[in-house]
């Protein structure tokens, strides 16, 4: 029985969670602003690029940190991981308080070392929650900690706002101008450190050892984390194309304002975190299996990308996100728990090649879409739909490469043998 993480532990993870997300949704707006002043004269066309590149270096140093860490983490240890990801996130936003000095390759340069950093958080917390959490209580803290990553998206751009009213506020009382983009930094990097200081202070000391029944062989762990990666790829493809197809929609619709496309990204937004909170409260991933719970999400997923295909009023089309938003909804976080079973010996790198999956989907996924919206318009959704129903098939044809239980038979036990069989690669 893996040892249980104490109320204040679990909060500090899921607080960690969160301040990485809203960091990264707090500072992508900001990005214009750092690089007009370095690139006057190229034109705001330029600085859209540039935009469009540091976001995909950031993705790229997630991809490249994810499984790293997390192969890292079950040698050295998943507490001194999340510690050392904790400081260089902190230590790549500084730099961006002087980007007159770092100049536009010292941006780029902070904007990659923040994805590595955040790498190191995104897959080594739910390993360890999953390694410290007896597994009727799994679900609930992955669900958990699926809101707070979400909660923590919507929380970014807040930050924004209020660090403009503080920049005002402190200007009003003759305290000096403030910039607002300053302020934000300050305040990730210093929830950063706060995050740090608390996981330092409280996470386990020693990992728990190695259950008795974790016999899995090798080959049969490997071949489910390849599964589950492809999965989260596929859904995180077809995320990312649906999200960029909602904004496209309004060069397709003119009725269709900014302020509508703003409403449907908080739509999708709220419906994730609705399902994430009817997965906390139900317990429902410890009631019924991975395979029915994430068919189910894969249908209403399908159903709303065909809703969108030919929607012909706003109001369709806000049914269609809801319906893909709470089928995405439903597979993400249940991925996540099928990963938690792996063998502790290799969960770090599960976990981690779980987020690299993720950022390799949503980068081709928006390169992907771009294009094809460009060539069939609102019939893209459509299109997007297909990996899902691919998926959807090895679901049924294949419904070992999704249970929890070891899909192959295991050796009997001699009852004269003082030592339990292990499979040879475990010897």
């Amino acid at each position: 029985m893996a040892a249980g993480l104490g109320a204040w532990q679990l909060a500090w993870l899921a607080a960690a969670v969160f301040v990485v997300s809203a960091g990264y949704g707090a500072l992508m707006p900001l990005l214009p602003a750092w690089l007009t002043p370095l690139m006057a004269a190229d034109g705001q066309a330029e600085v859209a690029r540039h935009v469009g590149l540091l976001s995909g270096l950031y993705a790229a140093g997630v991809l490249i940190g994810a499984p790293l860490w997390g192969l890292v983490s079950d040698r050295w240890g998943r507490g001194r991981i999340l510690v050392i990801g904790l400081v260089g996130y902190i230590a790549s936003l500084l730099p961006l308080l002087w980007p007159d000095w770092i100049g536009l390759a010292g941006i780029y340069a902070s904007r990659g070392a923040t994805g590595f950093f955040v790498a190191a958080v995104v897959p080594v917390v739910p390993a360890l929650v999953a390694e410290h959490t007896p597994q009727d209580r799994r679900a609930r803290r992955f669900a958990w900690l699926g809101a707070m990553s979400l909660l923590g998206f919507l929380f970014g751009p807040g930050l924004n706002a209020g660090a403009a009213q503080v920049s005002a506020a402190l200007a009003s009382t003759g305290a000096g101008a403030l910039d607002p983009t300053d302020l934000v930094i300050v305040m990730s990097a210093a929830l950063g450190g706060l995050m740090m200081l608390g996981l330092a202070a409280t996470l386990p000391r020693v990992a728990p050892a190695a259950p008795e029944d974790d016999t899995l062989p090798a080959s049969a762990d490997r071949k489910r984390a390849l599964a589950l990666w492809g999965l989260n790829g596929a859904v995180m493809f077809v995320l990312a194309g649906f999200e960029l197809g909602i904004v496209l929609q309004g060069q397709q619709h003119p009725t269709l304002s900014s302020r509508e496309i703003s409403l449907m990204f908080a739509e999708c937004s709220l419906v994730m975190l609705g399902v994430n909170a009817l997965l906390f409260f139900t317990g429902l991933l410890e009631r019924a299996a991975g395979r029915g719970v994430m068919a189910a999400g894969l249908v209403l997923a399908i159903a709303g990308l065909a809703m969108l295909a030919q929607h012909r009023s706003d109001a369709w089309m806000y049914v269609g996100v809801s319906f893909t938003a709470a089928g995405t909804g439903l597979v993400l976080p249940t991925i996540s728990y099928l990963a938690a079973g792996a063998s502790r010996r290799r969960l770090g790198a599960t976990m981690g090649g779980l987020a690299a999956a993720a950022g390799f989907g949503q980068t081709l996924g928006s390169a992907a879409a771009g294009w094809l919206f460009g060539a069939v318009a609102q019939l893209s959704f459509a299109w997007l739909a297909l990996p899902l129903l691919a998926t959807l098939g090895t679901l049924i044809v294949r419904p070992a490469w999704w249970s929890p239980e070891d899909p192959l038979p295991r050796s009997p036990r001699v009852p004269s043998d003082p030592l339990p069989q292990r499979h040879p690669q475990e010897r």
